[in-house]
């Protein structure tokens, strides 16, 4: 039901993107998607860039008076940072980066492969992401996005806040974590890295509330939520690993250990204690909170670079430097929260799909009606 394209390069002059599915009448708040731009753009270890751009887009269509129409909604960012054309190509590929795979694939230099593969990109993400939350508040669902690891320093037991604790706590964070003995942790792993001219990754965790029984099928693979998400999420620079509730940790349980038991209640009808799925079964939302986790390597332009081979000479060179970051896991939080809020958005038209905000509360309010019958 909704599909996006985003287009341009790191340096380039603009980042665009095109989301086509949005239904009419829902109010645009600008302020939000900025918000949510400024967000992405800080947090303790983040690279010089970001002093130099002020995230900001213009609406180019699909708005009219400050509501959707229904059209396609075109997203524009202007850079700052301007120069792809006065900058000088790399010839020695930088590990765990596109540069080498990308550069043999297109027969292309480096330099355009790094300028598309860079994590700039997910600025577009989160604009498109943006709407979506716009959107799925609308419906009461809201989402939110909280580092739970970076480096060694990780929150000792799993987190099991609302989406309202998570944003409180996590609000006056650098790194976007709700405990502040974790936080001081991270940051010093942070500073550890710097020292080194290394880099850090780690996890986030984005937690979505809301979320009616149904969304997703069973019917068919590409239909199950959890894949959806999955795939979006992988979809994330630097993302290396998805989870969902519990994850890998269910590996080592029985199943006693690993299943939610169910209840029901003639107030709020059938209900889970636990949420150890995650809020996803089967390839369906089961009204218990989404809870996804992603774990992001560390980014691979490094102060000290690693061997790497000249691709003019063949022979071994350390790899080319690129400004870059130290650590981008709690942007990474931020982008998370726009992703998956995309992939819950559709799921939801999908299920309720109208053309108008008015036409799919009517659809909702029906099927909420029927199940709780």
């Amino acid at each position: 039901m909704l599909n996006y394209m985003t287009t341009g390069e790191s340096h380039g002059k603009y980042l665009a993107a095109i989301l086509e599915g949005m239904p009419s009448g829902l109010k645009m708040d600008l302020d939000f998607i900025h918000q949510e731009l400024q967000q992405r753009q800080q947090g303790y270890g983040r690279g010089g860039r970001q002093k130099i751009e002020s995230d900001t887009v213009e609406i180019l269509g699909g708005v009219v008076k400050g509501m959707t129409t229904g059209a396609p909604v075109g997203f524009l960012l202007t850079n700052k940072d301007f120069k792809i054309d006065q900058m000088p190509d790399l010839e020695r590929p930088r590990p765990g980066h596109a540069d080498l795979a990308g550069s043999l694939k297109y027969d292309e230099p480096i330099r355009p492969v790094l300028e598309r593969a860079s994590a700039r990109e997910t600025a577009m993400r989160v604009a498109v992401g943006g709407l979506c939350q716009l959107f799925l508040r609308e419906v009461g669902i809201s989402a939110v996005g909280h580092v739970i690891q970076i480096g060694r320093a990780a929150v000792e037991k799993e987190t099991d806040l609302t989406v309202d604790e998570i944003r409180t706590r996590s609000a006056g964070s650098e790194v976007r974590c709700v405990c502040e003995k974790t936080s001081q942790e991270m940051k010093k792993v942070i500073d550890d890295a710097r020292q080194k001219k290394d880099t850090v990754g780690g996890k986030y965790e984005v937690r979505v509330s809301g979320v009616p029984i149904g969304l997703g099928s069973h019917v068919h693979h590409g239909r199950k939520l959890d894949a959806r998400i999955a795939h979006q999420v992988m979809g994330m620079q630097s993302v290396k690993a998805v989870e969902m509730g519990s994850g890998s940790d269910l590996a080592s349980r029985f199943g006693s250990q690993a299943h939610d038991e169910i209840f029901y209640d003639s107030a709020k009808g059938y209900y889970h204690k636990t949420n150890r799925c995650g809020g996803i079964e089967g390839g369906m939302s089961n009204g218990s909170d989404i809870v996804v986790r992603a774990t992001m390597k560390p980014i691979s332009t490094l102060g000290q670079p690693l061997a790497s081979v000249n691709m003019k000479t063949r022979k071994p060179e350390k790899a080319d430097f690129e400004r870059s970051d130290i650590c981008a896991v709690p942007a990474g939080s931020i982008i998370g929260t726009a992703i998956v809020s995309c992939v819950i958005a559709d799921a939801f038209l999908e299920k309720f799909g109208g053309d108008s905000m008015r036409e799919i509360r009517r659809n909702y309010d029906g099927y909420l009606k029927q199940i709780r019958a």
